[in-house]
């Protein structure tokens, strides 16, 4: 098994269209800024990179594999996922179909983590990962947006044939701490578990780049979800940029460094260089037990809740 870095990179933004990062960004994103993103990140050895079959109805995947095909096939951890909503209900095989048509979008003969993206069946779609781990098309499994319940049902329907979830990916961040409440964090750590910990930066709104002054781009899905409670968010970014500052870190460094330090893997959207720079320079930074306090006493003050309306509420 390859080792993990500390963080993965994310590449929901790398899309178009229906869940792409046009709509739900409000980005646009060329062909030679993913290039430039791509290889700083493997040159800094961030090499753990994150789509799905549905974000941007494959172009996600496509925009990834063309950088993929640049690199041997080792030096990269690749993770993606089976969505049972856009699944094809006529096949046979409607996991396996899937992965398929991932593997030819991204240029590969297999995936180091599939996931299954949403608990719609927990029975009837795990299964479907058994016959890909033993052929070796995929090296490990993880399930997303799952509840504890759902976690522990996967595994049960895993074990008899020698496996077991290995990552577990859900949203994670100061502002959201369901899957901490649920106690699905502890059953991670206790199971030799990877928590994978989407949406650290709340899309930008953890990032320390917006306020009520300069709120996030009109029209997008972001901005009407984060730009009417950004007031609420001041004290909390405020103080994030103080600890930062001590450390010349920014706040997104500050918000990433304290996924890392609830044991967690942080997988962060890289549309420019400079968030993987923050990346890198977020797995260095070392937060005091104090801070860690006065950042979640903060946070929950704020009032916000930014369960997304795909989540169902985890406890």
């Amino acid at each position: 098994m390859k080792k993990l870095p500390k963080i993965a990179l994310g590449t929901w933004s790398w899309g178009e269209g229906f869940a792409g990062g046009d709509t739900v960004f409000g980005n646009h994103l060329s062909d030679r800024q993913v290039e430039e993103v791509f290889s700083n990140a493997m040159d800094k050895g961030l090499n753990l990179w994150d789509t799905a079959a549905v974000y941007g109805m494959g172009s996600s995947e496509t925009a990834l594999g063309k950088l993929v095909r640049q690199y041997p096939r080792e030096e990269i951890i690749l993770s993606t996922k089976f969505t049972p909503q856009i699944a094809n209900k006529e096949s046979a095989q409607p996991v396996s179909a899937m992965l398929k048509e991932s593997l030819d979008r991204l240029g590969v003969e297999d995936i180091d983590i599939y996931w299954i993206h949403n608990p719609s069946d927990v029975d009837k779609w795990t299964p479907g990962l058994i016959p890909l781990l033993q052929s070796g098309k995929i090296k490990r499994v993880g399930v997303s947006n799952h509840n504890l319940e759902q976690i522990k049902r996967a595994n049960e329907l895993l074990k008899p044939a020698g496996y077991s979830v290995s990552a577990v990916q859900n949203h994670y961040s100061l502002l959201y701490c369901s899957s901490e409440d649920a106690g699905i964090l502890d059953y991670c750590h206790q199971n030799n578990i990877t928590f994978f910990a989407y949406m650290v930066l709340e899309q930008g709104a953890l990032s320390g780049r917006y306020h009520s002054q300069n709120p996030m781009p009109a029209g997008s899905g972001r901005g009407e979800t984060y730009n009417p409670v950004l007031p609420q968010l001041e004290k909390l970014t405020a103080a994030m940029k103080a600890i930062g500052d001590e450390r010349n870190a920014s706040v997104a460094q500050v918000a990433i460094a304290w996924a890392i330090a609830k044991g967690t893997l942080p997988i962060v959207g890289a549309t420019k260089v400079h968030h993987v720079l923050d990346a890198v320079g977020a797995a260095e930074i070392q937060l005091s037990a104090d801070e860690m306090v006065t950042l979640e006493r903060l946070a929950k003050a704020t009032g916000v809740d930014t369960r997304g309306s795909w989540e169902k509420p985890m406890a």
